[in-house]
Formats: C-alpha cells, structure tokens, sequence
C-alpha cells in the first residue's frame, strides 16, 4: 500500500506529466467511490451513498445545483462503472498524447477542464429549457465523457489527417473517429442519456472552438491557468531569503555568482525562436494552413505563445 501513495506522490512531483495526473485523479476517485460505496451498502445503506454522490455529480435542477456549484468541476472526475471509466481513460490516453506533444501540458490541461465547463454548462441549459427534457424530471450526470471529446474533437482539428490503426479495421485518421463520436452524441441526445449525449456535444464545440482560437492567436485556456497558478501558489512552499554580506575586505554573497548571472539570459535566449523565424511560420499557416506545418516549426510556434 505504500508503494501505491509513493507512485501517486511521484507523480505528482514531476513536471510534464499532466496526461498521468488527469488519468491518476479519475481512477483514485473511481477506487475510493467503490470502496464507499461496497461499505456505506452493508451499512449505512443506499441512501446514504446517494447522499454522497450528490456532492460529486452535477444535478440539472437549479436550486440544488445553486447549493452545489462546485459539482460542475467535479462531475467531470467522477465515474462509478468500470466500462465507462476505461473507454474515457483510453481515448484521453490516444488523444491527449497528440495534444500534449504539438501543444504542451497546460493546453491538455485547458481543453479537459473548458472540456468539461461546456458539456456541464449545455446539460444545464438543455435539461431547463428544452421541453422534452425537462419533462423528464431531474436528471444528474458524471463522468469525464465532455472532457474526452473536448481533447478528441481538439486533436483531430489540429492534425485530421493523423492516423490510428484500430483492431480489426485497420489505420484511421482520426478525423473520421472523431466525427464518429459526435454522431453518436448526436443520436443519443434523444435516448435514455439524452443529458449526458448533450454534454458530449457542448465538449465536441469547445473542442473545435479552441483549437481555431488558437490558430488566430487566442488562448481560451488563459483563465483557467490562472485559476490554477493562483491556488498552485498557495501550496508552494516560499523560497528561503538570500543573505549578502557585504565586508570591503572580505566580500561574499550567497547568491549566484555575477558572471553566472550574466550569462543565463542570454543562454536561454538563445533557446527562443526568432521574431523572423516565427513571421515565417505565421506566413506558412496562412498560404498552406497549420497542418502544413513540421513538427520543429509547431514547437517553435508553440514555444513562441508562452512569452
């Protein structure tokens, strides 16, 4: 058991392992919901772990939700069916190591989380507006599904033309696999998970839309990197002062040296691709489109939009 937190604790401390951490957090969460719920069962009852679950999962009645709002984040880290988890899991394994590679961690980040905003935001609307649906009576919903196509629809937006070799059929772009899944969305959203099909498309358009936002200039994802920097600030631990002791005839300091200091600016700058390399590339996506792109000038773009 220990060696279980000490690989969850690992792979936490390390940078550039977000697509690790997203999987991590839904299958902790869908351990220790099983665990409760097998317990609360034999004792406490069913009610009660419906109880809990009203905690996770978004409900589409309005005055329930207004007391739980934080459900609209969580319901996308929550599954209790082991088919449902593994399907979600491996498609943002396949699809989020695209993304990640030719975008960057935050970016998988932002899609998962305005993945998951979308689809949760749609259910709401639809579920209280929609006539049909809201004669259905309340409805809640969980499960990371908006999130995954967000990272799906996102993916085969930015490189249609890749491919996947899936058993049995063979290779796939994966243009076709996403357009798949939205069409099944589509027919669902009048079946007995009318809601959860209608969150898979709001996740499908916020995919979609961000990855043309990007292509014009526009980061969608700047507010949740700063929502995260902020409370990622609060658990980090603050930097010990650096004391100078400054002695004419005996001088020292316990920072780094002047000419170190001198020479890392222009070490790292050299790492920055520039302003006439990146013209270049912006000139190429609008003749050719992004996807005429190698994979060293999307790094260069890419590594251009974090100054």
């Amino acid at each position: 058991m220990t060696s279980i937190f000490d690989d969850i604790k690992s792979a936490f401390s390390r940078g550039n392992n977000v697509l690790h951490q997203l999987i991590l957090i839904n299958v902790v969460v869908f351990a220790v919901l099983l665990v409760l719920r097998m317990i609360m069962y034999f004792t406490a009852g069913p009610a009660a772990f419906a109880y809990l679950m009203s905690f996770f999962r978004i409900p589409s009645d309005m005055g329930m939700f207004a007391y739980r709002p934080w459900t609209i984040i969580t319901y996308f880290f929550t599954h209790l069916d082991f088919l449902h988890i593994i399907f979600n899991m491996l498609n943002l394994y396949w699809f989020g190591m695209l993304v990640r590679e030719y975008l960057g961690d935050k970016r998988l980040v932002n899609l998962y989380v305005l993945g998951g905003l979308a689809g949760g935001l749609l259910f709401l609307l639809a579920q209280n507006t929609i006539p049909y649906l809201y004669s259905q009576g309340n409805a809640v919903m969980i499960g990371a599904s908006g999130s995954v196509i967000a990272v799906m629809v996102a993916a085969a937006t930015l490189l249609p033309n890749y491919t996947f070799n899936l058993i049995l059929i063979g290779p796939v772009r994966i243009k076709y696999i996403a357009a798949v899944m939205v069409l099944l969305s589509i027919s669902g959203a009048t079946g007995g998970n009318a809601g959860g099909n209608i969150a898979h498309i709001g996740g499908a358009l916020l995919g979609f839309l961000y990855i043309k936002q990007l292509q014009s200039g526009t980061d969608l994802g700047r507010p949740v990197q700063a929502v995260l920097g902020f409370f990622s600030g609060l658990f980090q631990k603050r930097r010990p002062l650096k004391v100078a002791y400054n002695n004419p005839s005996r001088p020292y300091s316990s920072g780094t040296s002047a000419s170190t200091r001198a020479q890392s600016p222009s070490h790292s700058g050299s790492m920055s691709p520039s302003q006439i390399e990146i013209d270049q590339i912006l000139d190429k996506i609008s003749v050719s489109g992004y996807e005429s792109l190698t994979k060293e000038e999307k790094q260069k773009l890419f590594k251009a939009s974090q100054k």
